[in-house]
This record gives C-alpha cells, sequence and structure tokens, in this order.
C-alpha cells in the first residue's frame, strides 16, 4: 500500500522538520520516517474498519425499529443494508481482524460519529436507491459501499478532525489513504470469503529501501546539493526562494542521483506536484525550471548519468506506475 508517492511526501515532511528541529540524529530520524509510514497503514485498516463500525451500528437501529414495528403491528424494516455481502466478507476478513485486535484499533470511542455517519447513510439518495432496487448481487452491494465511501467518507471533515485527534500523521494521509480504500473495495472477491487479502504495507521491501535511502541521501549529500543548486541559479533569484522549496529541490536531487531507473522527467514532476501542496503558490514554476537546469548541468559535468528529456512534461502513465 505504501508506495512511493506517499514515501516522498514523507521525507519531504521528515527532512524538512529535522533541519527546523535541529535533529542531528539521523538513525532517529529515519526511525521517525518509517514510524510515520507505518501510520498510514494504520490508517488504511481503520478507515477500512469504518464500514464494519456502521454496519454494526446499523443492526443495533434495525433491532430498535424490528422491536417497535412488531409492538405496533406496523412494517418490518429492511435488512438489507445490514447483511450487504461486501461489508459482511469485510467484517469477517482475517487480514483486518488480525491487525485491528493487533494494534487496538477500534471505532469504540467514537460511537456518536459511527452514528453520525449512518445517519447520513441513510437519508442519502445513494442508500434509498440501493433498497429499493431489488437486485442483491455481490457487484451491487459492493457497489453501495463504493459509492458511500466516495461521497462520504472521502472529504467529510467531521471525519477529518476526529482522525486529527488521534494522530499528527493522519491529517497529511487521508487524501492518498482513500484512495487505496477504494481500490480495495473494488479488488474484493466473494470467493475469497475471509481470505480476501488486502494490500499490504510494503509491495515489496524495494519501497522500504526506497524510503531510506532517499531521506539518508538528501541528508548526507545536503551541502554538495545546495552547491550544485548555487552553481545553476545565476539566471534565478535563489535568495528570494522558499526553505521548503530548497528541501523539495534537495531531495528532488537526491532522487536523480540515487536511483538510476528512476527518469528525470517523472522526478521533476514528482516533486512539482508537491510543491503546489507544501509550498508557496510561485514556487511549481521556479522548481521546474532550477531541476531541469540542475540536471542539464549535472549530466554536462557527468554526475547525472541518465537521459535529459527535450522538455520536461508529465511523465506517461507507465513510468509514473514504475516510479
Amino acid at each position: 500500500m505504501i508506495n512511493r508517492e506517499i514515501i516522498r511526501i514523507k521525507v519531504v515532511q521528515l527532512v524538512y522538520s529535522y533541519y527546523q528541529n535541529g535533529n542531528k540524529n539521523i538513525d532517529s530520524a529515519e526511525k521517525e520516517l518509517l514510524f510515520s509510514l507505518s501510520k498510514a497503514y494504520d490508517l488504511y485498516n481503520y478507515l477500512l474498519e469504518l464500514i464494519v463500525a456502521v454496519t454494526k451500528e446499523a443492526r443495533k437501529h434495525v433491532e430498535i425499529a424490528t422491536a417497535r414495528a412488531k409492538r405496533e403491528n406496523t412494517e418490518l424494516p429492511s435488512e438489507k443494508f445490514i447483511y450487504n455481502k461486501f461489508a459482511l466478507q469485510l467484517e469477517e476478513n482475517k487480514m483486518l481482524n488480525d491487525f485491528i485486535e493487533s494494534q487496538n484499533l477500534t471505532w469504540d470511542n467514537d460511537v456518536e460519529f459511527v452514528r453520525k455517519l449512518f445517519s447520513q447513510i441513510e437519508q442519502s439518495q445513494t442508500y434509498q436507491d440501493y433498497i429499493a432496487n431489488p437486485d442483491d448481487s455481490y457487484d451491487t452491494e459492493r457497489e453501495l459501499w463504493r459509492k458511500l465511501y466516495k461521497t462520504l467518507v472521502v472529504n467529510n471533515e467531521d471525519l477529518d478532525a476526529l482522525l486529527e485527534e488521534k494522530s499528527l500523521y493522519w491529517n497529511d494521509d487521508k487524501d492518498i489513504v482513500d484512495t487505496f480504500v477504494l481500490k480495495t473495495i473494488n479488488r474484493f472477491d466473494p470467493k475469497n470469503k475471509s481470505k480476501q487479502e488486502l494490500l499490504p504495507e510494503y509491495k515489496d521491501e524495494e519501497d522500504k529501501d526506497f524510503a531510506r535511502k532517499l531521506f539518508r541521501a538528501t541528508i548526507l549529500n545536503a551541502d554538495q546539493y545546495q552547491r550544485y543548486m548555487s552553481e545553476t541559479s545565476r539566471n534565478w533569484d535563489f535568495s528570494r526562494l522558499a526553505y521548503m522549496d530548497i528541501v523539495i529541490m534537495q531531495i528532488a536531487i537526491a532522487e536523480m542521483l540515487t536511483f538510476p531507473a528512476i527518469p528525470i522527467n517523472v522526478t521533476i514532476n514528482e516533486y512539482l506536484e508537491l510543491s503546489k501542496v507544501y509550498s508557496t503558490p510561485k514556487s511549481s514554476g521556479y522548481i521546474n525550471g532550477m531541476l531541469d537546469s540542475i540536471a542539464r548541468h549535472l549530466a554536462a559535468e557527468g554526475i547525472l548519468l541518465k537521459p535529459i528529456p527535450e522538455k520536461t512534461s508529465k511523465p506517461k502513465k507507465e513510468e509514473k506506475k514504475n516510479s
């Protein structure tokens, strides 16, 4: 689950913190980086567990409504939602249950939020259409939760505030973790029952090494990288550069020089996107020009042994996929 996009975000955050806090212990800083990455995986499982928590809360509501209907001799409530095939499979999922138990991650202390979310679900048109639809196929059941997640969990301000209280790491992680939750919902197959595999924390050890190497190269070669910036900034007002811009470019240079398989234009575009989130509105244009100039300078000096694109542009999907 933890891909290079998340890793780059975390490295930017941790390198900036490393300098701002005067932290000179690179080993402890690296441990902090890996810990922050593990918290993103915690959030992934926690958000999947939210679907289970809402389903359990719905059962309580149906039990109460059923008892009332029997007393008053009125129509019984629908049980379709509480026996949603996808939600039941997720509730029984071995990987999720083992992780939640080992990390003690439950929604038991946030019942009010779970109730409010279920109320919002009940009032949604998506829910109403689902209850009225006689189709109870697995695909329809799973599609319900994909739609509900996209409309009521993604960009949920109450949820964002709750998660921020629980972990400082989660506030920056949720947007990208949401994409992995949705990917997981789409991957569920009824044939796998409780043994359906969730996304692993790391696809392979190579990604974990990418995080370590990128962070260490950035810190250990900082003076050299900043010299490269100075040497190629004659046509740029380097003194007016925001400190975060320097950090972002330093990490980009580390990636260009440390990982020969990643194309230069992929690296530049990845850090341009990060600058739009973490730096000033004008930063991306400056960083684009600087990194392009630095890459050409290093290639001309024989330091950077990669093909230089004629013009830096957004990477093709297959290139980004492998980055």
